[in-house]
C-alpha cells in the first residue's frame, strides 16, 4: 500500500530519496578513481583493460537505464527504486570480494543495472512530485547527491589509501573503497518505506484516489484539484507508445535530451572524475598529492552545485547553460595548452577546478532537469530511458577510451583536453539556438508549448 506522508514532510522525504540515490550514483562513479591503479596493479591490467575496468559499471548502465523506462511505466517509480537499492547493495558486497577480474568486471556490471535504472528514475521522480515553482531547486538536489557522493568516495579513498602502504592497497584497500557502498544502499532501501508513489504515474493507470492523497499531502485540496485537472487533460490525448517518441511533435525535445546528454559526458567531466588522480600522476604530482588533488576536484563539484540550486529556478536553465559552457570551453581550451607547455601544480589543478565548477553549475544538474520535463506524462519514463541510455553509452566511450588517448604519444593528454573544449563549443551553440527555457511552468504547460 503506498504510505502518504504528512504535508511538511513529503517533500523532504522524496528529496531525500532522490539525494541517496543520486549519492550512490556518486559514489559508484567516483570509486573506481581511487581505486583503478590498485585494480591494475593486482590484476595485472594493461591500458585497454584498465579502461574496460574503469567502464565496467556503465556497460550495466546501458542496460539499466534502457529497461528501467518500462518497468516504471509499467510498476511504479518507487518500487523500481526499491529494486535499484537491492542492486547497489548486492554490487558493493560482490566487488569487495572478486578472485578474478572477470569476477569484478561481473559485480561491476550489476551495480551498474543500479546506476543506470537510477539515474533514469530519480529525476522523474521527483519532477513528477515538485510543484512547478520549486521544480528546478528540488530536481539540482539529485545532482546534489551525485557531486557529494563523489566528494565523499574521493576523499573516503584517500583515507583509505593513506592506511596502508602500496602493497595492502594493491591487495587489500580497493576491496574496502568498493565494498562501502553497502551502506548508502541500505540508507536508500530503508527511506523507500517512507515516501509515497508518483501521483502522476498513479493517475495514468487509474488510481486516481491515491494520487489525490498524495498531492493534498503535498500541498493542500487545491493544488490537487489542480494538478489532477492538469494530467487527466492530456492523458486522454496520449498513446503512451515508445514509437511516439518519433513522432514529429516531439523531435524537438527527443533531439534535446540526446545532444545534451551527450554533450554532459563528451565534454570530459567523467575522464577527470574516473581518472583525475592519473591525469594528476601524468602531469608529474606525487600519487598522494593526486589523491588530496582529487579530493579539492571533488569538493569544488560540491559547492558549484549549490550555485546551481540556487539559480536554476531564478537565472533559469538556458542562462546558467550558456554562461557555464563558455566557462567550459575557455577552461578545457587551457588545461591543454598546460599540458601541451608542460605546466603543472597548482595552475593545472586550478584550470581544472574551474572546468569542474562550470558543469557543477550548468550542464552537471540541467540536462537531467530539463529531460524530465519536457516529455508528456504517459511515455516519460521511456523517454528518460532514452536519454539515460544516452549518457551512459557517451560516458562509456569516454571512460573507456580515456587512458588510451592520454597515454598515446601522438594523441597525449593535450589534443585529448582539446577534443573535450571542443565537444563543449559545440554544446554551446546548440543550446544558444534550440533550447527553450521552462523555469516556473508546469509539465504539461511544457508539453502543450512543442508545436504540432
Amino acid at each position: 500500500m503506498t504510505t502518504t506522508p504528512k504535508t511538511s514532510h513529503a517533500i523532504a522525504l522524496v528529496t531525500l530519496v532522490a539525494a541517496t540515490g543520486g549519492f550512490l550514483f556518486g559514489y559508484d562513479t567516483a570509486v573506481i578513481n581511487g581505486a583503478n591503479q590498485y585494480l591494475k596493479a593486482h590484476f595485472e591490467l594493461n591500458a585497454i583493460q584498465e579502461g574496460t575496468a574503469g567502464a565496467s559499471a556503465i556497460l550495466g548502465c546501458i542496460p539499466g537505464a534502457m529497461c528501467a523506462g518500462f518497468l516504471s511505466d509499467r510498476y511504479g517509480r518507487r518500487k523500481v527504486l526499491f529494486l535499484c537499492a537491492i542492486l547497489y547493495a548486492v554490487s558493493g558486497v560482490l566487488s569487495a570480494i572478486p578472485q578474478t577480474f572477470a569476477q569484478f568486471l561481473a559485480a561491476r556490471f550489476i551495480s551498474g543495472l543500479g546506476i543506470g535504472a537510477s539515474s533514469m528514475i530519480c529525476p522523474v521522480y521527483i519532477a513528477e512530485l515538485a510543484p512547478a515553482a520549486k521544480r528546478g531547486r528540488l530536481g539540482s538536489l539529485f545532482q546534489l547527491g551525485i557531486v557529494i557522493g563523489i566528494f565523499l568516495t574521493l576523499f573516503i579513498n584517500s583515507r583509505i589509501q593513506g592506511l596502508g602502504n602500496e602493497a595492502w592497497n594493491a591487495a587489500q584497500g580497493w576491496r574496502w573503497m568498493l565494498g562501502a557502498e553497502v551502506v548508502p544502499a541500505a540508507l536508500l532501501m530503508g527511506l523507500l518505506f517512507y515516501v509515497p508513489e508518483s501521483p502522476r504515474w498513479l493517475l495514468t493507470v487509474g488510481r486516481a484516489e491515491e494520487a489525490r492523497r498524495i498531492l493534498e499531502g503535498i500541498g493542500g485540496p487545491d493544488h490537487a484539484r489542480r494538478e489532477m485537472a492538469a494530467v487527466q487533460s492530456v492523458l486522454s490525448q496520449e498513446e503512451g507508445r515508445f514509437a511516439e517518441l518519433f513522432h514529429a511533435r516531439f523531435r524537438r525535445p527527443l533531439l534535446v535530451a540526446v545532444l545534451l546528454m551527450a554533450g554532459s559526458q563528451f565534454c570530459g567531466i567523467n575522464a577527470i572524475m574516473y581518472y583525475s588522480t592519473k591525469i594528476f600522476t601524468t602531469a608529474g604530482v606525487g600519487v598522494k598529492d593526486s589523491f588530496m588533488s582529487s579530493v579539492f576536484v571533488g569538493l569544488v563539484n560540491v559547492l558549484f552545485t549549490f550555485v546551481a540550486i540556487a539559480l536554476v529556478d531564478r537565472a533559469g536553465r538556458r542562462a546558467l547553460l550558456l554562461t557555464g559552457l563558455a566557462v567550459q570551453v575557455a577552461a578545457l581550451a587551457t588545461v591543454g595548452a598546460m599540458f601541451q607547455a608542460g605546466y603543472h601544480g597548482l595552475p593545472l589543478l586550478l584550470a581544472i577546478l574551474t572546468f569542474i565548477g562550470a558543469f557543477a553549475m550548468a550542464l552537471g544538474p540541467i540536462p537531467w532537469i530539463l529531460c524530465s520535463e519536457i516529455f508528456p506524462n504517459k511515455v516519460r519514463g521511456r523517454a528518460m530511458s532514452l536519454a539515460t541510455f544516452t549518457i551512459w553509452a557517451s560516458c562509456y566511450v569516454v571512460a573507456q577510451t580515456f587512458p588510451i588517448l592520454n597515454d598515446s604519444p601522438v594523441i597525449g593528454p593535450a589534443l585529448t583536453f582539446w577534443a573535450f573544449g571542443a565537444c563543449s563549443l559545440a554544446s554551446l551553440v546548440f543550446v544558444f539556438l534550440a533550447v527553450p527555457e521552462t523555469k516556473g511552468r508546469t509539465l504539461e504547460e511544457i508539453e502543450r508549448s512543442w508545436p504540432a
